[in-house]
């Protein structure tokens, strides 16, 4: 059948709207006509060619939507189904059998290759084949083919369109205070970056009864969001000429845990300046490759410190995206306050958008 998509071209910056070719959903796959999908940072490092990728392709991996068919040995949603859809694990290694999804043996392969595990795309257009796949679905687009491990069904009263982020962004900023640093109540965290990821944490911080939430972010629009949803203190880091002092001047023992969002390495730094001991700095933000993990091996072994990565807030998608669910129609988790919306047509100017701090979550509707 025919859809539409936004397409990324090798060397060419931004994206093509155009016609394209789906193939008809094979046994374990699901045709998901695409309600909405979220724009994140990781579809723009990978569109822009600064990681592999074979082109041209269909980014895009926060959406939701419509099942509208089903593959022979598909389960667990139905035609009609509202869903969103989030990333994909086989369930079937050791990682995914403990519920670490996020950490599935075959992520890379399954998450960012462009193709089907067998080496094939379902999309193509006149030229030939289009990367598909991206996260197992490549919802820049009015359908996409997708897996069961992707789908979470989604209450059809809720606002589907703008559900999608909840698969990507929002699980990573909220499950990697909820999950990942599990911060308890009475705690203090200090989060770098005030995007979607960032502010996500601040209300998983929230949440959690965090007693102290710092965020440092340089856009007074978010500063001013972030103590809207939970945020305790905000720094400008343009206006104060260290970091780590500011945090200290709050807590003169320095943080429980941190959270990174930017993958700078001087921020990164920074923010392990500022733990205390026994603390935890998590890394969620893309850094350059070759940037080297922060911190001295001997300040770390001296003040009991950890320096965590972290994937997707270490989600068990069928488990914790439910639960953020529950949160948000229970108003902690207010995420809808992050979105824009705007036409697919129009991503190139919601890319900059999002960029100028114009909105901290695009969400796209094909």
């Amino acid at each position: 059948m025919k859809t539409y998509a936004a397409v990324a071209y090798s060397g060419q910056p931004g994206f093509k709207l155009e016609s394209l070719d789906i193939e008809a959903p094979r046994a374990d796959e699901v045709l998901v006509r695409v309600l909405g999908v979220g724009l994140c940072h990781t579809d723009l490092v990978f569109s822009s060619g600064a990681a592999p990728y074979p082109f041209p392709a269909v980014f895009g991996h926060e959406g939701s939507g419509i099942v509208e068919a089903v593959g022979a040995a598909v389960t667990k949603v139905k035609v009609g189904d509202a869903v969103l859809v989030t990333f994909r694990s086989c369930g079937a290694c050791d990682r995914c059998d403990d519920g670490d999804a996020a950490y599935c043996r075959t992520m890379p392969m399954l998450n960012y290759t462009g193709r089907r595990v067998d080496g094939s795309s379902a999309l193509s257009n006149s030229e030939g084949p289009v990367s598909s796949n991206f996260f197992g679905q490549s919802t820049f687009a009015a359908h996409a083919l997708t897996y069961e491990r992707n789908l979470v069904k989604v209450d059809p009263g809720l606002p589907v369109e703008i559900m999608g982020p909840l698969g990507c962004g929002i699980q990573t900023g909220a499950g990697a205070v909820m999950r990942s640093l599990a911060a308890k109540a009475g705690s203090s965290l200090l989060v770098t970056g005030g995007g979607s990821v960032g502010l996500s944490a601040v209300m998983g911080a929230k949440i959690s009864g965090c007693s102290k939430i710092i965020l440092v972010e340089p856009m007074a629009s978010r500063r001013e969001l972030a103590l809207e949803l939970g945020a305790t203190h905000c720094i400008d880091p343009s206006s104060v000429p260290d970091i780590a002092g500011a945090v200290r001047a709050i807590l003169p023992l320095g943080v429980d845990n941190a959270l990174d969002t930017t993958g700078i390495a001087a921020v990164q730094s920074a923010a392990l300046a500022s733990l205390g001991s026994k603390a935890t700095l998590g890394l969620v933000g893309v850094s350059a490759p070759g940037t080297p993990v922060p911190g001295d091996i001997n300040g770390l072994m001296t003040f009991g410190q950890s320096v965590k990565g972290i994937i997707e807030g270490d989600s068990d998608p069928d488990e914790f995206i439910p639960e953020l669910i529950e949160h948000f129609k229970a108003g902690r988790l207010p995420f809808d306050k992050l979105v824009k919306t705007y036409p697919l047509s129009e991503i190139n100017s919601a890319i900059e958008a999002q960029h100028r701090g114009d909105c901290v979550k695009a969400v796209l509707i094909p």
